[in-house]
């Protein structure tokens, strides 16, 4: 999209906000309440969600995360925006209460929107019509079934639910938790990660993923995830057990033995979504502190006078700004190379392990500023507190992208940086010499 055209949508995004989801954001906190207090109806959709997701359609605010290329392959219209530019976007709809309230609204929320953009880059044209087209109309929802409790997930090499070949069906055994938006009664089709290959097979050709429409028998979902106390209705993070699952061979994605390949590609652009809808939470947080800051006294002078106030806030500003300017190239360098290209790689790592964790930073000083109140129902920042610190944990945690950041920056420097060969000096002889380590 050109520069005047995206400066346009962003003026449109900013209105959305301001006039249907800041002042909508109790009603959907109520709404949500009255749901869970439902029993058998407590995974169904609040009625302003249908309300927002019209008023964004009509507006143009409509599957903004769908890429040029895959909006051609899913035979729609997306933003026609650059992963730079939908960066931006995502930063402005993460300032809701929620960080995915108005992406849902806009029909850009995780996990569907992976989901989406694996069935139009990978999908066959049957898959399309069967499942693309009706996420793309927000007529259903869809999980993404990858982690397991009985593995260390994160390396998903680890994963052992079975799909095995019976005569013209796959046959899924296994058990699978922490699967985000299981529990909504919307919720029809799953993309499932499991084991195809012999225990033997190379190691990145093992795994496959397929698609298991929710109704399946042999599916029960076992029980809804609580993080913090918290169901996260009316998505919920399920665990589900697969007993005998059987679905047709069409159902395959891709072909079989590409699980890790459509996995790098589904979760590079879900990076940057994610990170700069927590960017959001933190630029609103850190609003909220400064408000605070100069509204309350204590001690005979306001909280915006005290030097360990005013730092605490300079050192969100420049978190926050740090964070983005990384995100920011991420994206920018994924759109001119690829999300599988080498420095790509590694910046997708770090945006994972820093942006959560920094966001996680200003919300804690946020709600410290703000005393009690900073932890009650009257703020949203409890709710941004839970939302970052999950998902440090959510593909996959920091630790895994610190390591993987690590790993690619010493091979970078090994066989890349020209400043790598530059020796310690010697200072008996003045010439450099090569530390022996």
């Amino acid at each position: 999209m050109d520069p005047k055209q995206f400066e346009e949508l962003k003026e449109n995004l900013w209105d959305f906000m301001k006039t249907e989801i800041y002042p909508n954001e109790l009603r959907h906190i109520k709404e949500v309440k009255d749901i869970r207090s439902n029993g058998p109806s407590h995974w169904k959709q609040p009625q302003i969600m249908f309300e927002l997701r019209e008023k964004a359609k009509a507006r143009g605010l409509w599957n903004l995360f769908l890429p040029v290329d895959s909006a051609q392959l899913a035979g729609r219209k997306g933003g026609g925006l650059t992963n730079l530019q939908y960066a931006d976007c995502c930063e402005i709809m993460g300032t809701a209460n929620h960080a995915e309230f108005a992406a849902e609204a806009c029909n850009c929320a995780s996990p569907d929107t992976g989901n989406m953009e694996v069935l139009a880059r990978f999908g066959t044209e049957e898959q399309k019509k069967q499942w693309l087209e009706p996420l793309l109309d927000a007529k259903i929802r869809s999980c993404y079934a990858m982690t397991e409790p009985a593995v260390a997930s994160s390396d998903a090499t680890n994963i052992r639910t079975m799909i095995t070949r019976d005569g013209d069906h796959w046959v899924i055994n296994g058990r699978k938790h922490w699967i985000t938006g299981a529990g909504n009664i919307d919720c029809k089709i799953m993309i499932l990660m499991g084991r195809t290959g012999p225990k033997d097979a190379a190691t990145y050709r093992s795994q496959s993923q397929i698609l298991v429409p929710m109704d399946t028998p042999g599916i029960t979902l076992v029980r809804p995830m609580e993080t913090f106390g918290d169901d996260d209705c009316p998505k919920g993070h399920m665990e589900i057990l697969f007993e005998d699952v059987r679905v047709p061979l069409a159902n395959m994605i891709w072909g079989e033995g590409r699980g890790f390949e459509i996995a790098q590609l589904r979760l590079g652009p879900g990076r940057i979504h994610h990170c700069m809808r927590m960017i959001g939470q933190a630029e609103r947080a850190l609003s909220h502190m400064c408000r605070r800051a100069s509204s309350r006294q204590a001690f005979g002078q306001k909280l915006s006078e005290m030097g360990s106030v005013v730092q605490q806030i300079a050192e969100c500003r420049a978190e926050i700004d740090q964070a983005r300017l990384l995100v920011r190239e991420a994206a920018d360098r994924m759109d001119r190379l690829g999300n599988t290209d080498h420095y790509t790689r590694k910046l997708l790592s770090l945006v994972k392990a820093v942006v959560p964790s920094m966001t996680q930073r200003v919300v804690d000083r946020a709600m410290q500023i703000h005393g009690g109140v900073g932890g009650s129902q009257d703020s949203f920042l409890p709710a941004a507190f839970v939302g970052c610190r999950n998902l440090r944990w959510a593909d996959g945690p920091d630790e895994v992208h610190w390591r993987t950041a690590g790993r690619l920056e010493l091979s970078f420097q090994r066989k890349q940086s020209p400043l790598y060969q530059i020796e310690l000096y010697d200072h008996d002889k003045s010439t450099p010499f090569r530390a022996k380590l």
